[in-house]
């Protein structure tokens, strides 16, 4: 048995002529890939990105605020009870009197928390319909266009600035069916010409803020009134681009103008732009109270810009906005100089 084991021996391996060589296998295709039709960058069109959301969790500080809500409200609702019955047991007339004047004050409140909640939802449709649009725009989406455009046409059936409009787009909207070319026809007619009215909101606010901010007695009131007015304009801007911005609307416009501006990175603005645009050693020969004024327009009129661009229902291409610069030339150009030498 130990004669027919196999001996151990060494084999040396030899590497195969070039020759010899297998040819190298070819790439398999990969297929089902599929490409977006290519977007003009003059015709693109980016919405900024939405905010992070935050972790979901509890929050403890919105169940503290509607408990005292709550609360506050059924002490109101105990006392208004109380009083009537007071005035019930002392007259009975004085008693209808006060109920009546209790039934008309909860009216008004529920006319007020609907109005509330309607220029919500108002405000949240218009930000559906700038998604459509955009996404239409950018990807030639013929579906996202049709249902901004119906929504668009919703929108504005009631104002009366917008009937002929209307009629001009039910002529030609059914020999479009591109949805960027549908989505520039709905433009020009419903959108694009008013922009003119928002260029004189700001511009005007800009410089209401320019004067008057420079006679103010106190910095206080500078911000105070700084913020009064661009509220204002804001609501101003919603109304004209067909927003009906309430109360609570107007602060979260507010809010989202404040974040676009940051996305953006619109909010700071030197002095080298300043003087760049107004003109080079302009704000030196001016009174340092009219250049804080100055500073204080030109802040209004770069709110005013995001707040248009947060109110527009359709998202305006980047070549075709109105630029700061042109703001801040016509703000100084309209405030008095210094003429002494």
């Amino acid at each position: 048995m130990n004669d027919k084991q196999r001996q151990p021996k060494a084999f040396v391996i030899e590497k195969p002529d070039a020759e010899e060589e297998a040819p190298p296998r070819k790439p398999r295709a990969i297929t089902g890939i599929t490409f977006e039709p290519e977007v003009d960058e003059g015709e693109l069109i980016v919405m900024p990105p939405a905010p992070l959301a935050r972790p979901r969790r509890f929050r403890w500080g919105a169940l503290l605020m509607g408990a005292l809500f709550l609360l506050v409200s059924m002490w109101a609702g105990l006392a208004v009870t109380q009083l009537v019955e007071d005035y019930f047991a002392r007259s009975p007339v004085l008693g209808w009197v006060a109920l009546g004047i209790a039934g008309v004050a909860g009216l008004a409140a529920l006319v007020i928390i609907a109005r509330e909640v309607w220029a919500l939802a108002r405000l949240r449709r218009i930000e559906h319909i700038q998604l459509d649009a955009a996404h239409a725009i950018n990807a030639d989406d013929a579906a996202a266009a049709k249902r901004a455009t119906e929504q668009l046409k919703s929108l504005y059936a009631g104002r009366p600035d917008a009937q002929l409009g209307l009629k001009e787009l039910k002529q030609y909207e059914n020999d479009i069916l591109d949805g960027r070319d549908r989505m520039k026809l709905v433009e020009r007619h419903l959108v694009s010409w008013r922009d003119g009215e928002a260029h004189r909101i700001i511009a005007h606010a800009a410089r209401r803020i320019t004067l008057l901010t420079t006679v103010a007695p106190t910095p206080a009131l500078d911000i105070l009134f700084v913020a009064a007015q661009n509220l204002r304009m804001i609501r101003e801007l919603a109304t004209l681009y067909g927003g009906r911005p309430s109360t609570l609307a107007t602060f979260r416009l507010a809010r989202l103008v404040v974040s676009h501006l940051a996305l953006t990175g619109g909010i700071a603005l030197s002095d080298n732009l300043i003087q760049h645009v107004v003109g080079k050693g302009l704000l030196g020969r001016l009174s340092a109270r009219f250049g804080e004024g100055t500073v204080n327009g030109i802040l209004t009129a770069r709110v005013g810009l995001a707040a248009r661009d947060v109110c527009r229902p359709v998202p305006q291409e980047a070549s075709a906005k109105e630029t700061l610069g042109s703001l801040m030339k016509e703000l100084v150009s309209s405030a008095p100089g210094d003429k002494t030498e």
